[in-house]
């Protein structure tokens, strides 16, 4: 099924990775989309479930695949229903996001796969990154979930 004008919702798999810093302020993982829909645009890692793909493992999968990182114990946190519509109004992308919540473990962000860029942002900068408002709201529920 195409990804653009989809006949049926597409499941996406969302990840907040937070990072904890000595200054006490959190660091949030965020992407630069490398691909549409919202190209160049700056979100958090993630992407398409694949057939007989459990969620988390669909979870970790995007984000090693976009980023490098791996997260420790991964939280349900959010869902976010994502439908853009062409100047017609007929559906050009319709996405059902899953969203986990996770404290990063290992790795180095960097760009891959779908993103063009990968890095750690204070959470006291997010502001200036433009994201979604879905985006800034499902960092709040995991900083909640996380304590971060």
């Amino acid at each position: 099924m195409s990804r653009e004008y989809p006949t049926r919702p597409i499941i996406g798999i969302g990840v907040v990775v937070l990072r904890p810093t000595a200054d006490g302020v959190g660091e949030v993982l965020l992407i630069r989309r490398g691909k549409a829909p919202n190209y160049g645009t700056w979100s958090l890692p993630g992407g398409a479930q694949e057939v007989g793909e459990p969620a988390e493992a669909a979870a970790r999968r995007e984000l090693l695949e976009e980023t490098g990182i791996t997260v420790g114990k991964l939280h349900l946190s959010a869902h976010v229903d994502s439908i853009t519509r062409d100047p017609d109004g007929r559906v050009r992308y319709h996405y059902t996001i899953i969203d986990f919540a996770g404290r990063w473990e290992a790795g180095d962000p960097v760009g891959d796969s779908d993103a063009a860029e990968a890095r750690f942002v204070k959470l006291s900068e997010i502001a200036g990154f433009k994201l979604w408002s879905e985006a800034y709201r499902v960092i709040d529920i995991a900083r909640g979930l996380l304590g971060v």
